[in-house]
């Protein structure tokens, strides 16, 4: 039996909507070498204080790009699985740089890598902010570091939350 003009319509306009997420990740690849800039930005800032610098600056100042390296991982897992889940697959196949994971990252998958890297940068703006406690003129900012202890934990709770759900999910029977 033939589906009805109309409805064949309707479908293949919105199955072909799905091009409409296709700027978002354009957007993110912006965004990304946004991150690029900043990156070279605070590398630029840091490098002429190498000589002088203490052993807490060093490891701030690698704490500041590895927070960055992270976002920048986020956005182009977020981009490639992203744009292969929602609008089209990516044909590279037979190339030899392709990761690993590209085209096996599902929405789960992805919501995870998300959580996970969330809760990286957390706890590394976290120990920045306590690296600058060793620092004798840092001022002792208690409701702060207590804010950031609290988002952090909310961060952990609700990706611990994220995977148990997943793994409820994993074991149920499929409709």
């Amino acid at each position: 039996m033939q589906k009805p003009f109309l409805e064949t319509w309707l479908e293949r306009g919105l199955f072909a909507s799905r091009w409409l997420m296709a700027p978002f990740y354009v957007g993110l690849v912006v965004a990304l070498a946004a991150l690029i800039v900043v990156f070279f930005q605070e590398l630029g800032h840091e490098l002429p204080r190498l000589p002088e610098m203490k052993p807490e600056d060093a490891i701030l100042l690698a704490l500041s790009l590895i927070d960055l390296s992270l976002a920048a991982n986020l956005l182009v897992i977020v981009i490639l699985s992203g744009y292969e889940n929602f609008v089209s697959k990516i044909d590279t196949a037979s190339h030899e740089d392709r990761p690993e994971w590209m085209g096996t990252v599902d929405f789960s998958g992805l919501k995870m890598k998300l959580i996970a890297s969330i809760v990286a940068i957390s706890a590394i703006a976290l120990l920045k902010s306590f690296l600058k406690l060793t620092e004798p003129e840092a001022p002792l900012d208690q409701p702060r570091l207590m804010w950031l202890v609290i988002v952090h934990l909310s961060f952990v709770v609700s990706g611990v939350l994220l995977a148990l759900m997943d793994y409820i999910n994993g074991r149920v029977a499929k409709h």
